[in-house]
């Protein structure tokens, strides 16, 4: 049986370690609320933008480089968004999990002669493509220290100015959609090139096919989509990184939540064998005493 001294330490340190595990869960609480109003703010205007943008779409004489669909796809870029720490139960490798069976299903070819891209957001994402035969062509260790748009604006800036010049035929984006505390929905998306039909659900379609307004633009509806769509493209992957940010939040603050709960149990277990540890002791102590006290009066 273990020494009792041992196991007092064990009970010590484990309450050491509950008392850490509440600390993140309180902090993640904090964060996750913050983050949780940062998405509800910018979801309408997200939102908006693209139904904007696919009224203007369906409208537009010229077809934007953004939107056109290439002949053959040779060059394709992931745009993976990870997060800076760990404790966050498997929100990290769920998501990494869900892309590499996207690229063996769909992109093998082109991992193999080198055609396919990474650029990966956040020390997790870094950490574990780079350790794997991946081409990470740009980098961000420790992006959600500080958010700003900017951020966004400066990565998105030179990959559409690459799409445009053709060295990417196709950009996706996976990420962690905040669903709730306990869940997240693993997403990969398309975000070049636009395709059109994916800007308005079938229900704002039929909606807008009954409320339609003709719309007098001021300049030309091509101009303002040369400007929009990348403010578009910007702002979807903006939304993706405050959603990602969310689910983060709310993925540790359930995970130290559960450690939290762990830790009571086997405290819990550590005391029960504490106090049979330190009952057997006290019943053979008593025992050596009763035997001494009968070889002395036999004596």
């Amino acid at each position: 049986m273990a020494n009792l001294r041992d196991i007092r330490n064990r009970i010590e340190s484990i309450k050491n370690t509950q008392q850490i595990t509440k600390a993140m869960k309180m902090v993640a609480a904090a964060k996750l609320r913050k983050a949780q109003n940062r998405i509800i703010e910018t979801r309408p205007y997200a939102s908006k933008m693209q139904e904007i943008v696919a009224r203007l779409v369906g409208s537009a004489k010229e077809e934007n480089l953004l939107l056109k669909q290439p002949e053959t796809t040779d060059q394709v870029l992931f745009i993976i968004i990870g997060s800076d720490r760990g404790l966050c139960g498997g929100f990290n490798n769920n998501l990494f999990k869900e892309v590499k069976k996207r690229i063996e299903k769909d992109f093998a070819e082109y991992k193999q002669n080198d055609t396919l891209s990474l650029i990966t957001i956040g020390r997790k994402a870094t950490k574990h493509f780079g350790k794997r035969e991946y081409n990470i062509v740009q980098e961000f260790p420790g992006f959600f220290d500080e958010l700003h748009f900017s951020q966004i604006t400066e990565i998105m800036k030179s990959v559409i100015s690459e799409f445009k010049l053709g060295n990417y035929d196709e950009v996706h984006l996976a990420y962690n959609e905040f669903k709730s505390v306990i869940s997240q929905n693993r997403l990969i998306e398309q975000v070049l090139p636009i395709d059109p039909s994916t800007l308005v659900d079938e229900d704002e379609k039929e909606d807008s096919e009954k409320e339609f307004i003709d719309y007098i633009f001021e300049p030309d509806i091509d101009s303002i989509l040369e400007d929009l769509l990348p403010l578009h493209i910007n702002m979807q992957v903006w939304k993706a990184v405050l959603e990602s940010n969310a689910a983060e939040q709310g993925a540790r603050m359930t995970a130290m939540d559960n450690a939290t709960e762990n830790a009571k149990e086997l405290e819990d277990d550590l005391r029960l064998e504490y106090n049979r540890a330190r009952q057997s002791a006290i019943t053979t102590e008593i025992s050596e005493i009763i035997s001494g006290a009968q070889a002395l009066e036999e004596a």
